[in-house]
């Protein structure tokens, strides 16, 4: 059987690109497992089925190594899991040396690996400089000013009033939180805070 694993790394991302290849290659959209998440880690729902369902001598076809995983070693294991443990074989599209069809001599295998090692390696290396890169802009908007995170909801100048009507019992926290202008979990923590003062 012919199978596909697509991923992204987050639920907005497109897998278009990814989908048409494995069509192309005449593969059932029931045997593509699609994982949107990261590929820190190989902890993912479709990834793990996908294992469970192949057999030896089922292929399975990848676009590009990183959409394995960006991981190094656990490329490296899942790879070894994949061709030694479950005698599967692997075509990363984008990377015709990574055909475990072809060259299954000894020098076939070891050109695999050193292509395999070096992918990977590089793979893992884009997912640190991303890391590196995120928080380098999260610095630089930060110092530009950019508050992240949700607005915060000052207590209205009433605050202190529908407070008292509150704890005399004319008025529910839902009536005192919409008189406010805020949630009821905004309310009770502006109230605690209020308290604190």
């Amino acid at each position: 059987m012919d199978y596909g694993y697509v991923r992204v790394s987050a639920v907005d991302q497109n897998i278009s690109r990814q989908m048409i290849e494995m069509l192309d290659r005449k593969i059932e959209k029931k045997r593509i497992y699609v994982d949107k998440q990261s590929g820190k880690d190989f902890k993912r729902p479709q990834y793990i089925s996908l294992i469970k369902k192949l057999k030896k001598g089922d292929l399975l076809y990848i676009k590009s190594i990183d959409r394995l995983g960006r991981n190094y070693n656990e490329i490296l294991e899942q790879w070894r899991i994949l061709t030694k443990e479950k005698e599967v074989d692997v075509v990363v599209i984008d990377m015709p040396l990574l055909d475990t069809r072809l060259g299954k001599d000894l020098m076939g295998t070891f050109i695999a690996d050193i292509v395999l090692q070096v992918l990977s390696f590089v793979a893992q290396n884009e997912r640190e400089n991303i890391k590196i890169r995120q928080a380098e802009g999260i610095r630089a908007a930060k110092l530009n000013g950019v508050v992240f995170g949700r607005p915060i909801i000052a207590a209205p100048e009433n605050f202190p009033q529908v407070i008292r009507e509150w704890k005399m019992g004319r008025i529910s926290a839902n009536e005192a939180a919409i008189r406010c202008n805020m949630s009821i979990a905004t309310f009770y923590r502006r109230l605690r805070e209020y308290r604190g003062k």
